[in-house]
């Protein structure tokens, strides 16, 4: 909020300057020799009312002290034409001319600078308030993705210690390997997946260790076929988007999958990235995308909406015995939850 002010300050002070030199240029080609005693005096009228009242509403008015505001407004309104009175150097016959003078100035240029500073304090605050609106927004969508980033952690975990405990039930020599890939794979989402962003070709590699981690269940040939086109090093994507997705696949698929049964498929093309899935749906009847209870689906649903508002499409489809979700993420390049205000803050 300071670079506000600031900015504002700064307005201010070029303004006056340029109000300054058109009153000594107008004032200082009418010929009169006391025309800068005029000038200022005028000018010093033009400041007090606009910067007294300015003080006034700021002191008074935004804190409901109505009552002193409208005494104060009053004695800028009265006091307003003083400075130009004192100011003024030219030849006036008697105290007629002067109060004509006084009048002039109290009710045509003080009630205009009021005005003014009026406008001035109102559009500042109207900004101000507008941009702690929008902090408090930006503060609440954090906070919420946050919650829902803290979520995947401990839902991964419990899936993937699942897979590991069946694993060592069964004395697989594969087990000690399921553990390290499990550490490899923790340690990306606890110390790499902070940022707001992360290289697309690093939540590749994070993803195929998954499935890594996840083939060592089956004997046979790898039953996920990922396929990877495009440019993905010069891309960056929000964390932990996908994961969510392929466990799915993997906890509603039958229990024996066959080689490629699970189809994966990911295309960088411009701006534009493009994630494919496709899994047979398991034999028991009670198998749905996401169990009763399950976080999986909403937390990616909610991060998406949060994250990539009207830049995404999420489509998930059952054909047969088939499930498909194609999701679509567009303007890849832009910031994720990029807020206009931001520099404003800074």
């Amino acid at each position: 909020m300071n670079r506000i002010k600031t900015i504002f300050a700064l307005i201010h002070v070029p303004l006056w300057v340029l109000f300054c030199l058109l009153i000594f240029i107008q004032m200082g080609s009418s010929g009169d020799p006391g025309w800068f005693g005029t000038a200022m005096g005028f000018l010093l009228t033009c400041l007090y009312a606009f910067y007294g009242h300015f003080f006034i509403m700021t002191a008074y008015y935004r804190n409901k002290r109505k009552q002193t505001y409208f005494l104060a407004l009053a004695g800028i309104l009265l006091t307003g034409p003083l400075p130009f009175l004192i100011g003024h150097t030219r030849d006036v016959d008697g105290s007629n001319s002067l109060s004509n003078l006084y009048f002039m100035m109290m009710l045509l240029v003080v009630p205009v600078f009021i005005f003014l500073s009026w406008l001035t304090r109102m559009t500042h605050d109207l900004i101000i308030n507008t941009i702690r609106k929008e902090e408090l927004e930006k503060q609440a969508v954090q906070a919420e993705l946050y919650y829902l980033k803290s979520q995947i952690n401990p839902h991964f975990l419990f899936n993937t210690l699942n897979n590991i405990h069946t694993l060592v039930y069964k004395q697989a020599p594969t087990a000690p390997e399921a553990v390290m890939r499990l550490s490899s794979l923790m340690r990306y989402m606890i110390y790499e997946s902070n940022a707001p962003t992360v290289p697309l070709s690093r939540e590749m590699a994070y993803l195929e260790d998954y499935i890594s981690l996840q083939q060592l269940r089956y004997k046979k040939n790898p039953v996920v076929d990922l396929r990877i086109e495009g440019v993905t090093d010069s891309s960056h994507i929000a964390p932990l988007l996908f994961i969510h997705l392929l466990e799915n696949a993997y906890k509603h698929s039958p229990a024996r999958l066959e080689p490629g049964d699970i189809k994966v498929s990911i295309e960088v093309k411009e701006d534009e990235l493009a994630f494919k899935l496709i899994n047979p749906i398991g034999k028991n009847p009670g198998n749905k995308f996401e169990e009763i209870g399950g976080i999986g689906l909403p937390n990616v649903q909610k991060r998406l909406t949060l994250l990539y508002p009207e830049q995404h499409n999420l489509e998930i489809m059952k054909s047969g015995d088939v499930f498909e979700v194609i999701l679509k993420i567009h303007n890849l390049h832009s910031q994720v939850y990029d807020t206009k205000t931001h520099l404003l803050y800074n």
